[in-house]
């Protein structure tokens, strides 16, 4: 008999004042009361309207009827069936916007908590399963994938499944990509991703790091050199982007891309970090995203006073309702319906304040939010000692522009078909590098995609 409660278990997680300093995860998951409990809640709908919600199409009832029996294993090789990274997406992908936002509990009460779910399977799993996984049979094709983001490691790892033998090029030091260098420890702890690619490196995909695809090694190189058959790009998008407003340019000016990749990849606010970072005393973080929360919060720890400036109200910031109920909890501050129009410095051209001008909801734009209207003669003046940039990115320029015939658009983004396939012959692209910054798990489906396209033109050869 189903748990008929309206409402899902909640997650346990650290105290606001004690989280706000460390940066250890915040939330700590189920235990396996609470997800048997949970799985309990799960109708087991015949048509499956959850998995609509999801692009990598996990068989959602099947895994959580396993949970509701205490098979968490068997959940476990269902999920990881169709995810390559099942402990990330329990944690980061918005459950509420997919998956979760179809299931028929949701519509007199709470949906089921299928993301705390996934992760409580994932984390079963690492924590208790010792079988190493088995490596197939090669089948004598070579691809390389750029980039170990998640639409690199889910390419790479549904096409090692197959045989291929695949080669995955990053070009930092560790393996990850935005999962490494963007998303905070608090909220995905490294280890966790780390795990996910020793399980790649199981199935036989080799990780070259420290190697830049456009400087290091070129695309026709690869190729034409080194025998790759096909080629997937899931390079991401690492090009900030920054207001063009006078002082942006002054000392304690940063992209929100620098600022976390130096926190979550290089560990700067260690004090024995070779980088170290500049602890400021009062931060503004400009812009309502994700990134804006994760920015705020890693400040909030570095013990800033932090301040979201955001240009549209509470109502219309585009981060999950999760993350800026965690920044609110945690003691940042946010002043919406403000818009930064300059920048102050000191003698030294050291950031001490922002300018902004007031702003009020004028009528919908071409994105259905209503359009912020400055208030003329509202301006004022806020203290601050740094800035951070977190109003999206874009893909970096530099496998466009050592690639002869690779076709992208306007923003930079590399042009695909349906499956995948750029305009070059057999090089494929997808996640963030096609659509500029956008989510783990909807880059994640541009990598299943591609892998499947990639074997049927490479298994017809």
């Amino acid at each position: 008999m189903a748990n008929m409660s309206l409402k899902k278990n909640p997650m346990p997680s650290q105290e606001p004042d004690v989280r706000n300093k460390n940066f250890d995860e915040v939330t700590l998951g189920y235990t396996k009361e609470m997800a048997l409990d949970e799985a309990q809640r799960c109708l087991n709908c015949k048509n499956r309207p959850c998995m609509t919600g999801c692009p990598v199409m996990v068989h959602i009832p099947d895994f959580i009827a396993e949970v509701a029996k205490g098979n968490f294993e068997e959940a476990y090789q269902i999920i990881s069936n169709t995810s390559a990274l099942p402990a990330v997406c329990g944690r980061v992908c918005p459950q509420e916007n997919q998956c979760e936002k179809h299931c028929v509990r949701g519509i007199k009460g709470e949906p089921v908590g299928i993301g705390r779910l996934e992760r409580f399977v994932a984390d079963w799993h690492n924590a208790n399963a010792s079988a190493p996984a088995e490596k197939p049979a090669p089948n004598g094709h070579k691809v390389a994938v750029i980039g170990s983001g998640p639409s690199g490691l889910t390419c790479a790892g549904d096409l090692a499944r197959k045989g291929y033998e695949v080669t995955v090029f990053e070009a930092l030091h560790l393996a990850g990509g935005v999962l490494v260098y963007g998303i905070p420890e608090f909220r995905l702890p490294k280890a966790i991703v780390q795990k996910e690619v020793d399980g790649l490196k199981a199935l036989g995909v080799t990780i070259a790091t420290d190697t830049v695809v456009g400087r290091t090694i070129s695309i026709d190189e690869l190729m034409e050199q080194e025998g790759f058959e096909a080629v997937f790009i899931g390079s991401g998008a690492g090009l900030p982007m920054f207001m063009n407003i006078p002082g942006i340019n002054y000392k304690g000016v940063l992209s929100a891309n620098e600022f976390l990749t130096r926190i979550n990849l290089m560990k700067a606010y260690r004090p024995d970090s070779d980088t170290p970072i500049v602890h400021p005393k009062k931060v503004a973080v400009i812009g309502g995203g994700n990134v804006a929360m994760d920015a705020a919060r890693c400040s909030k720890r570095l013990g800033a006073e932090v301040h979201i400036v955001y240009r549209r109200g509470m109502e219309e910031l585009p981060a999950r309702h999760e993350e800026v109920e965690h920044a609110q909890e945690e003691g940042v501050i946010f002043d919406t319906l403000n818009n930064p129009v300059e920048i102050l410095a000191d003698e030294d051209d050291n950031v001490r304040a922002i300018r902004c001008i007031k702003m009020e909801l004028g009528e919908p734009d071409a994105s259905g939010r209503r359009r912020p209207v400055e208030i003329p003669g509202s301006e004022f003046d806020m203290e601050v000692d740094c800035v951070i940039m977190a109003l999206g990115t874009s893909p970096n320029p530099l496998i466009k522009s050592t690639t002869e015939g690779l076709e992208v658009n306007k923003k930079g983004g590399i042009v695909v078909n349906e499956d995948g396939l750029t305009s070059r012959k057999s090089v494929y692209a997808g996640g963030d590098a096609v659509t500029g910054a956008a989510t783990v798990i909807l880059a994640m489906g541009a990598g299943k995609t591609a892998a499947k396209a990639i074997d049927e033109e490479l298994s017809k050869r």
